[in-house]
């Protein structure tokens, strides 16, 4: 969905593994100065601001059917003055019924914001959870983002799992190098206006993700969020 291409348009864990180094070492041969710098591979730390992005959402009816719709992440900065091949306008502006914007998300309130890839039927799996949490906590935002992959499989496990939140498609994998992402699964927790609380990585229990909700929230409040 990068701006730069074209108009808006609102197996197993060696492999996921294998599949991320290999798009985080080609987001800094191709991406280079034109996109964010991302962290390391220990992910988003406590005090970082989420890096911005926009992406297909996979609950909409958008067709990306080549390399030259636009269907690719959008993660331009604000106030960057050449967006380059991160998109034509900064990815907070990108919006829409067609969108996940996680700049929208984080206005709304405290977020836990999972990666993940289709492939990996554990990592999958470990999002069901999410869909209680926002009943038990108003106000909190819950949204997956799956890297790569294809979107009408994307589609299939939304169905399938009957997930509630809102699920978004990063065709080109970009996210894995602006967010660390080195493992499967990932949850960022971020309070109130984007800025990262704590993140989670591999396998963690429910009471992880409910301790990290709790703490998001709370800071949220502390800093003058109502739900």
């Amino acid at each position: 969905m990068s701006q730069a291409r074209g108009p808006l348009l609102p197996t197993s864990r060696y492999t996921w593994l294998v599949g991320v180094a290999a798009v985080l070492v080609a987001g800094f041969l191709v991406i280079g100065s034109t996109r964010p710098a991302g962290p390391g591979a220990g992910g988003l730390e406590a005090g970082d601001e989420a890096p911005p992005f926009a992406v297909v959402l996979a609950g909409s009816d958008v067709v990306c059917d080549s390399g030259e719709d636009p269907c690719d992440a959008n993660v331009a900065a604000s106030g960057a003055r050449d967006h380059g091949a991160a998109g034509s306008r900064p990815a907070c502006e990108v919006r829409g019924p067609m969108v996940l914007n996680l700049c929208e998300l984080t206005e709304r309130g405290p977020l836990l914001l999972g990666l993940m890839a289709t492939r990996d039927a554990g990592c999958v799996e470990s999002f069901d959870v999410l869909s209680d949490l926002p009943r038990r906590h108003p106000g909190l935002q819950v949204a997956v983002v799956s890297i790569r992959g294809e979107l009408d499989d994307l589609r299939d496990v939304v169905r399938d799992r009957r997930w509630s939140f809102p699920v978004g498609w990063d065709r080109d994998g970009v996210l894995a190098s602006l967010y660390g992402v080195a493992t499967c699964p990932y949850v960022v927790a971020a309070r109130w206006r984007g800025r990262v609380e704590a993140t989670l990585l591999g396998t963690f229990a429910p009471a992880a993700l409910e301790r990290e909700a709790r703490r998001a929230l709370a800071a949220s409040r502390a800093a003058g969020w109502r739900p």
